[in-house]
């Protein structure tokens, strides 16, 4: 069987730590490349945190700096959620920082430019893929699929009604919805059922091996920081659902209608305007997800972190 082919764009963050991870691990996914954005931290710390990962698991995939900011807005951080550092938890040796020469937006080009059919996965802010898509729009034929991590059919977590990834950068978010490529949005109303608790720690450190520990340590911060941030028992793990949604393609139902991203500027801006109604009579340009089998996700995740994969 084929492996699904992504380029996987993202600004680690705990749970973007753990989506790298799963990428890296599944025997169905061959990661081309990451390339890194501001959002959850800066870009030199969400760049830093991406080469530990990668260096610390031995995943040999090009690495790239890309956009320091949004398109229009000023830059936004997520410090109560992931810490100063973006990773707080765990400690990585020192290593070199030695990363790809080409930005975030040419990596995506180039790496696109030499393969097909190939699936964009953002777990952060849109920005890279806006800009690459500005760039050189003829990159479009060559992406089978864009599957991100954004949004919600019904309430925010930064605002009453935007989601983190598509506030910090609305107008990219726009960009890519309107592109004409296939896509899929994995928004907050899925991914809030899937909780980190302290029973999934446990069950994580029992594991004993190089994965678990890492995942327990990261998940322990990440609860901590959910908990006095948002005052909720669990941590939803947004960011793996992604990618876990590609391993299986089972485990998440879509429904393809009308979204829109509001880039007013007003007290609703970020927010995903989801027509699941049909109300306006549209075009459907997105597949939303509407609901998930949590069991399945936690297997996944589960196979990946007992497997001998980058032990």
């Amino acid at each position: 069987m084929e492996k699904i082919k992504i380029i996987l764009d993202c600004d680690p963050g705990h749970d973007d730590a753990v989506a790298i991870l799963l990428a890296a691990c599944s025997s169905q996914i061959k990661l081309l490349g990451i390339s890194v954005v501001s959002g959850n931290q800066t870009i030199e710390k969400t760049s830093h945190n991406t080469l530990n990962i990668c260096r610390y698991f031995g995943i040999n995939v090009p690495i790239s700096k890309g956009s320091p900011r949004p398109l229009v807005t000023e830059p936004m951080i997520c410090e109560q959620v992931h810490g100063e550092s973006g990773l707080d938890g765990f400690d990585f040796p020192n290593y070199e920082e030695v990363f790809d020469k080409r930005n975030g937006a040419e990596l995506m080009i180039d790496l696109l430019t030499k393969n097909k059919d190939v699936t964009i996965v953002t777990t952060g802010p849109m920005t890279n893929l806006a800009l690459a898509l500005r760039m050189k729009p003829e990159i479009s034929d060559r992406i089978k699929e864009i599957v991100f991590m954004g949004g919600s059919v019904d309430n925010g977590n930064v605002s009453p009604a935007a989601e983190f990834n598509i506030l910090v950068d609305a107008e990219a978010a726009h960009i890519c919805v309107n592109s004409g490529i296939p896509i899929k949005m994995i928004g907050l109303n899925i991914t809030r059922k899937v909780l980190v608790t302290d029973e999934i720690i446990k069950k994580t450190l029992a594991l004993n091996n190089k994965k678990s520990i890492f995942f327990a340590k990261l998940m322990r911060v990440f609860l901590d920081n959910q908990r006095k941030t948002f005052n909720i028992e669990g941590a939803p793990l947004h960011d793996p659902v992604t990618i876990a949604s590609l391993i299986d393609d089972s485990l998440i139902n879509f429904k393809k209608m009308n979204v829109e991203i509001d880039i007013s500027h007003g007290s609703s801006h970020g927010r995903t305007n989801c027509d699941v109604f049909d109300y306006l009579h549209a075009p459907k340009n997105c597949y939303v997800a509407m609901d998930i089998d949590v069991k399945k996700f936690w297997n996944i995740l589960f196979k990946c972190l007992r497997s001998k994969a980058h032990e």
